[in-house]
């Protein structure tokens, strides 16, 4: 068993205040019990219009944003998973990556966002560079290995299954979903369909305020609703159980009775 804490917050394009908010998130989460707790998409930058200044916002993995992270991590012996603006080799373009730092304040596992937000107006691609398809990576809190995907990727099935052969049982789904019409609608129906068809616990951390839709959930192996945030800053918390599982799997066992696997595309750049 883990218990597990959403964050949802409002971040901005000052780091300072944004590590401010995480710093108060952090604690709350640990007050609450949890051992695990996510932060959204572009935790430590955000503008409401993707401009040049993303580009100027990006740090290494070695910077000093991640750094104070990782000390946060330790300081309240609790795993952070948080969304950040990583440079790149190239000048115009970042990489959207999301950090997952162990307890004792270690980077455990990265993701940069596959399928980038070219939808419904935007055009994310402009800025960001697309991660490079590769086996998942994955890590472990407690008795629970653990998936990453971030905000898109959630209209896209094949990523979630593709975590749950790599022998996730929680995803855990950092998002900016962008307000709009139907948009919380998708982002709740999505959410709940990806935990049903396959079986495991969906944890998905929004942004609020003018960014995000907000509606942060954790979701269980039955697409039930275990807890969520509104459109106000806060935390979601749920204890997360292999045992429940093991018994939803057992009345429903989609993911073993499948008879087709998943295949990467084409890579373009």
């Amino acid at each position: 068993m883990v218990v597990c804490s959403v964050a949802q917050f409002a971040p901005g394009e000052d780091k300072s205040a944004n590590l401010k908010s995480i710093r108060g998130l952090v604690a709350a989460a640990r007050e609450q019990g949890s051992e695990l707790v996510v932060f959204p998409e572009y935790s430590m930058f955000t503008v409401p219009v993707m401009d040049e200044r993303f580009v100027a916002s990006a740090e290494r993995l070695d910077g000093g944003f991640v750094t104070q992270l990782s000390e946060l991590a330790a300081e309240h012996r609790i795993a952070i998973v948080c969304g950040i603006n990583e440079a790149t080799e190239e000048a115009t373009r970042i990489h959207n990556t999301l950090l997952a730092i162990d307890t004792a304040g270690e980077l455990t596992a990265t993701y940069r966002k596959l399928h980038l937000y070219d939808a419904f107006g935007y055009t994310e691609s402009t800025l960001v560079r697309p991660g490079e398809i590769e086996a998942p990576q994955t890590f472990t809190v407690g008795d629970l290995r653990f998936g990453l995907q971030t905000c898109y990727d959630l209209r896209f099935p094949e990523v979630t299954r593709r975590l749950i052969d790599a022998g996730a049982d929680v995803v855990l789904m950092p998002a900016e979903w962008v307000p709009g019409p139907l948009k919380e609608n998708h982002w709740a129906t999505l959410l709940r369909a990806r935990a049903i068809e396959n079986t495991v616990y969906l944890a998905a951390a929004d942004q609020c305020g003018a960014s995000g839709a907000g509606n942060s959930m954790i979701v269980d192996p039955m697409g039930v609703v275990l807890a969520s945030v509104g459109e106000e800053e806060g935390l979601a918390t749920a204890r997360l159980e292999s045992e429940r599982i093991a018994r939803v799997r057992s009345k429903n066992p989609a993911v073993a009775l499948r008879r087709f696997t998943v295949v990467a595309a084409p890579q373009t750049d």
